[in-house]
């Protein structure tokens, strides 16, 4: 909470969204310490003088609804409360009412400021750019240091779990310092990268701002005042109403450690001994990410370079952050959910026949050819209406079964891998499949997809068959879905025909691997049933 007030140039500018003129702290006296209640008319004004003996606010009397007393209002500026950062509680010197005040104190208010020797300014961190993002890498900065910015600008461009995005600047400032630069790796979602300011004059002063590594620290306990006896009940409720953290406690050679009962949890299943770990927490508590850190660091330490064998050359690649999060997603894929296979050929003279039969109708009107895989799409959509139980999610407690039929489409890049996603498939025609699969396909190689466009698919088609000629083969299965389609190459065969001729026709080989929590055997068949009628019927797609 006081990094967002020392931060935030909305909340400064807090007198917008209060009725009085100017934003205001106000604190109440009861009238019963004072020798009398009725000298509101004598009381004018009062000068309050802060740690730096600045003249603030004004006075007024008000009721107390509880007990009818009458309570003096003493009004303090955010820019005349500015001498000091944290809240403390100052002796009043009033003019003209000593005698009416001489006991009281009062709470000036906390300038949104990040310290002494630092103006007001804007910390930026690690956006979360996708759910399953957790740490991201900066491609490249698009505004240097000392750039102004303004809102819609593009800051830079982020390296996330499934593509590069680029990071738009939300409020009008300066850039003053760059905390990660170009090719930083691993940077953990809400860490610091760039520091903005409001004026321009305020850069320089950031030259040499290095980013905290470790949580704020808790502010000094306020001292409680000797004498206020209208407020000792309202004290203890405030302090009743935000109890802290409940942490477990343990002892190790007579020193007490304090650790949160998750961190404690975690240390356990990984034999981490909470003695040899500094908390970063409040009074030195240990944390989650304390024990995730010296996980991290041990395992660091630990590797050892793969010894090569003897006069043989290699080059290690270091991983993407797309393919490292590609890889684990699908080890968990492979490892958490039952796969099985089933594979169907289907005839396809009537397909490679419609498409031959729709392109110069594209060619004419402007448009992209359709391709085999467009059909694919578009048979695929139209088999999980028919369908819908293999449109679903296994969600542990209950199957989720969507609405919309949203086809992702594994396209290979150098970056890696990507999955674009297809929305509503079941209701676009093949013209417009065509115009977005092209689309998107083109963005994906230039490593340029918003996240937009390729989450929330709800099935995957993989086409390994048009591009590299591949039989056959079977895919993993992209969580949370429960199914994806792997199309093979299409080859040409010789069937018997009528009257006991022979014939040549054309199959294609479509696997579909399914999540046996979800698709039961029996399922997966009804679904490769009614796709292969829409391939070996295409004409039945366009009604």
């Amino acid at each position: 909470m006081a990094l967002l007030l020392r931060h935030s140039r909305k909340l400064q500018r807090v007198r917008g969204v209060l009725d009085c003129e100017r934003g205001s702290i106000a604190r109440h006296f009861s009238a019963s310490a004072c020798s009398t209640a009725a000298k509101e008319d004598a009381v004018s004004s009062s000068t309050v003088h802060g740690e730096y003996g600045k003249k603030v606010g004004s006075t007024g009397i008000f009721q107390d609804r509880q007990s009818g007393k009458g309570l003096h209002n003493f009004k303090v500026s955010p820019r005349e409360a500015r001498g000091g950062y944290n809240s403390k509680r100052m002796p009043i010197a009033s003019t003209g009412a000593n005698s009416l005040f001489s006991s009281g104190q009062v709470v000036l208010a906390r300038h949104f400021s990040s310290g002494a020797d630092l103006p007001a300014h804007e910390a930026i961190g690690m956006p979360s750019l996708s759910p399953t993002m957790t740490e991201g890498n900066i491609a490249r900065w698009v505004k240097k240091e000392g750039d102004k910015v303004s809102p819609g600008e593009v800051l830079c461009e982020v390296e996330t779990d499934k593509a590069t995005v680029e990071m738009e600047c939300m409020e009008e400032g300066y850039l003053a310092k760059i905390v990660c630069g170009d090719g930083a790796k691993e940077i953990k979602v809400g860490e610091i990268i760039c520091i903005t300011v409001e004026e321009e004059g305020d850069i320089e002063k950031f030259k040499d701002y290095k980013a905290s590594s470790s949580a704020p620290a808790a502010a000094p306990a306020e001292p409680k005042p000797q004498s206020e006896p209208a407020e000792p009940k309202e004290e203890k409720k405030e302090l009743s109403m935000s109890p802290e953290p409940k942490a477990t406690k343990t002892e190790e050679s007579g020193d007490r450690l304090f650790s949160s009962p998750v961190a404690r949890k975690l240390a356990e299943d990984n034999n981490v001994p909470l003695s040899s770990l500094k908390g970063t927490g409040p009074d030195g508590r240990i944390l989650k990410a304390d024990i995730e850190d010296y996980l991290s660091s041990a395992t660091k330490d630990s590797k050892k370079e793969a010894a090569a064998a003897p006069g043989l050359g290699y080059v290690d690649l270091p991983n993407t952050q797309i393919r490292k999060i590609t890889a684990n997603r699908l080890l968990q894929s492979k490892q958490t959910i039952p796969h099985y296979y089933l594979t169907v050929d289907s005839r396809v003279d009537k397909l490679i026949k419609l498409r031959s039969e729709l392109n110069p109708l594209q060619d004419a009107s402007g448009g992209k050819k359709i391709s085999i895989n467009d059909l694919v799409i578009k048979a695929a959509a139209l088999a999980l209406r028919k369908v819908p139980a293999c449109n679903s999610s296994w969600m542990n407690d209950f199957i989720r079964q969507y609405h919309n039929v949203n086809i992702n489409v594994a396209v290979q890049t150098e970056h890696g891998l990507f999955v674009p996603v297809v929305r509503d498939a079941d209701k676009k025609g093949l013209a417009t499949i065509a115009d977005e699969v092209k689309q998107l396909a083109l963005r994906a190689k230039e490593n340029s997809l918003k996240p937009a466009e390729y989450e929330g698919g709800t099935f995957t088609v993989s086409n390994l068959g048009g591009p590299f000629g591949i039989k056959q083969f079977c895919a993993i299965v992209n969580p949370p879905q429960s199914a994806i389609l792997a199309i093979g190459s299409a080859e040409k065969r010789v069937i018997p025909g009528a009257e006991g001729q022979f014939e040549v026709g054309s199959f294609m080989s479509a696997t579909l691997s399914c999540d046996h929590r979800v698709i039961d055997g029996a399922m997966g068949a009804e679904w490769l049933k009614a796709f292969k009628g829409y391939i070996e019927n295409p004409t039945t797609m366009l009604l």
